[in-house]
C-alpha cells in the first residue's frame, strides 16, 4: 500500500514538473505576446486576455501573413498589462512582443521585424479646448494623461513633463472629458479609435509631437536565420499591397 502511494506522488510530481518544463519550453514555435492596442491589437471579446483565433486587428493579420508565408511555427496570446509581456519577451528565449516602438534605447535589447505599421504621437484635447502648442515644451504647464509603460510615457517622463499613467490608454479618454487631465498623449490612429471605443468623439489635435514606426521585437536569442525569414516575407506581402489592404479593412 505504502509502495503504491509513494508511486502515485512520484508519478504526480513527474507531471508537475514536465508540464513547468513545457510552459518554460513550449516546444519549437515561437511564443507571441502582444496586448489591446487597437486597431493594431485587439481580443474579439474586448478583455484582456485572449489566445490565436480570437485575436484580430491590423497588426495581427499582418503578423498572422508573415509567419504563414515563412513557413514558422507559433503561438499568439494577447496579455496585460504591457510591462508584463514586454518583460517576458526580454528575457525568454523564443518569444516575441508586439507591436513595439523601435525606439535608440530599445535597439539592442531585441531582434525586429518590420516596420508593421506607423504610430504618430500626438497631444488630443477636448473639442473645446483652448489650449493651442506650437512645442511640447509649452505642454509642461498642463497636465497629461498617457498609458503606463508605454513608449509615448517613458519619452514625456524623460523630458520631464511627468505624465499621469493608467494601465488601459483608454481611460485617458474619458479622463480627459471629464477634466481630470487637460491633454491626453498617445498615439494615432489608436487614440481616436480608442475614444469612439469609450463613447468619446469630438477630440483635436493640438500637436503632432512625434513620429514612430511599429515592429515586431523579437528575444535576442532567437535564430538571425527565422528573423530574416520573416522579414523577407513581410517585405514581400507589402510589396503585393497585401500590408495596404489589411489595413484598409481597419480604417
Amino acid at each position: 500500500m505504502l509502495k503504491r502511494l509513494l508511486l502515485v506522488l512520484a508519478s504526480a510530481s513527474l507531471l508537475l514538473i514536465s508540464g513547468a518544463h513545457a510552459e518554460e519550453n513550449p516546444g519549437t514555435g515561437l511564443v507571441l505576446l502582444t496586448e489591446n492596442f487597437p486597431p493594431y491589437n485587439m481580443a474579439k471579446n474586448g478583455k484582456n486576455f485572449a489566445q490565436d483565433e480570437n485575436i484580430n486587428g491590423i497588426a495581427v493579420d499582418i503578423v498572422r501573413e508573415m509567419f504563414k508565408r515563412a513557413d514558422i511555427t507559433y503561438s499568439l496570446t494577447l496579455r496585460f498589462p504591457w510591462e508584463r509581456i514586454y518583460k517576458l519577451a526580454l528575457e525568454k528565449p523564443g518569444y516575441g512582443v508586439f507591436v513595439m516602438a523601435r525606439l535608440p534605447d530599445r535597439e539592442k535589447l531585441f531582434k525586429w521585424v518590420g516596420p508593421i505599421g506607423p504610430d504618430d504621437w500626438i497631444l488630443l484635447a477636448k473639442a473645446d479646448s483652448k489650449i493651442t502648442l506650437e512645442s511640447l515644451e509649452q505642454a509642461r504647464k498642463y497636465k497629461i494623461g498617457a498609458y503606463k509603460g508605454d513608449a509615448i510615457a517613458e519619452t514625456l517622463a524623460k523630458q520631464g513633463l511627468k505624465p499621469i499613467v493608467v494601465l488601459r490608454d483608454q481611460d485617458n479618454a474619458k479622463k480627459l472629458v471629464n477634466g481630470q487631465i487637460d491633454l491626453w498623449a498617445t498615439g494615432d490612429p489608436a487614440g481616436r479609435y480608442l475614444a469612439r471605443q469609450e463613447g468619446v468623439s469630438g477630440l483635436k489635435t493640438v500637436l503632432r509631437f512625434n513620429s514612430a514606426e511599429l515592429y515586431l521585437a523579437l528575444n535576442k536569442d532567437v535564430p538571425d536565420d527565422v528573423v530574416a525569414k520573416l522579414q523577407a516575407a513581410l517585405d514581400q506581402l507589402r510589396k503585393e499591397g497585401v500590408v495596404d489592404d489589411i489595413m484598409g479593412r481597419y480604417l
